[in-house]
């Protein structure tokens, strides 16, 4: 297995390296460094060794500079000669009071992979192997993709597994709904998504979690996060097949994160990342 690294001599492409090696640390996947230019040189050797000494000792990586259109272009077009399994590049770096705000290259990403694409926080230097693994399990078409590739994670690595729902519920309100009532088809979902990931993992190695709060960002700020967690969230309905389209939901969620994210391709049907 093999992962693409979108590098880049900043902290964004140190970012990226130090999430690619987490996921790959008990995956034994293998990362390719790719630095993507518009022209001219790519930086040479210096760069190379620069971003390769940045790999943890356990995990193998290759380098390459590669010229493309644009920086998003390029690496999609690497994780296609590589079959890989997950391109990884790192937040944009000027979110003041969140660590996550999404940059050109990763809204290029999150338009056009075929793929699932992992964001890293800015300043994540993290070195252990992941801790746990959280899908985030909306009622909307695509779900099943989302846990197929959680569950799979999951089991292949053997750290545990967390299914959580989010309700709004100022949109509840708005609607007049009475909060009991409206709570009852997501509990019902959340059951069923984990009947379905019960039978291909330890029962005691899942839980679920129904968060709620006024707005998606305070139901996800009421969760509680792991060191070492990774979040993994379905592309939008509004995708083409096979690509990524990040809905406004998921921007939510993804503003805000303390930790990694990876987004799944509508109707993705490959093996975990």
């Amino acid at each position: 297995m093999k992962y693409v690294v979108g590098y880049r001599p900043d902290e964004r492409g140190a970012d990226a390296i130090a999430l690619a090696g987490v996921i790959a640390k008990t995956q034994g996947a293998e990362l390719h460094l790719v630095n993507v230019v518009h022209g001219g040189k790519g930086g040479g050797k210096d760069i190379e060794r620069r971003a390769l000494s940045l790999v943890p000792d356990e995990v193998t990586a290759t380098f390459s500079t590669r010229t493309a259109e644009s920086y998003a272009h390029g690496l999609i077009d690497a994780a296609k000669e590589d079959d890989a399994a997950l391109i990884v590049v790192g937040a944009a770096s000027n979110g003041l009071f969140k660590r996550f705000t999404v940059g050109s290259v990763a809204n290029g990403l999150l338009h056009a992979s075929p793929v699932p694409v992992a964001l890293a926080p800015r300043g994540y230097n993290r070195r252990e192997p992941l801790t746990r693994l959280t899908v985030m399990t909306g009622v909307r078409e695509g779900w099943q993709a989302v846990l197929d590739v959680g569950t799979t994670a999951a089991a292949r690595r053997h750290v545990p597994l967390r299914l959580v729902s989010l309700v709004e519920i100022d949109q509840l309100q708005q609607a007049n709904f009475d909060l009991d009532n409206a709570l009852s088809p997501a509990r019902q979902h959340v059951n069923t998504v984990l009947a379905q990931a019960a039978s291909k993992l330890p029962a005691e190695s899942v839980t679920v979690t129904l968060a709620h709060g006024r707005n998606v960002e305070e139901a996800v700020d009421g969760i509680g996060w792991k060191s070492g967690e990774l979040v993994v969230v379905g592309s939008s309905r509004l995708a083409e097949n096979h690509k990524i389209f990040l809905g406004s939901t998921a921007n939510k969620i993804l503003r805000s994160l303390p930790v990694p994210m990876v987004v799944v391709p509508r109707d993705f049907v490959e093996q975990g990342i």
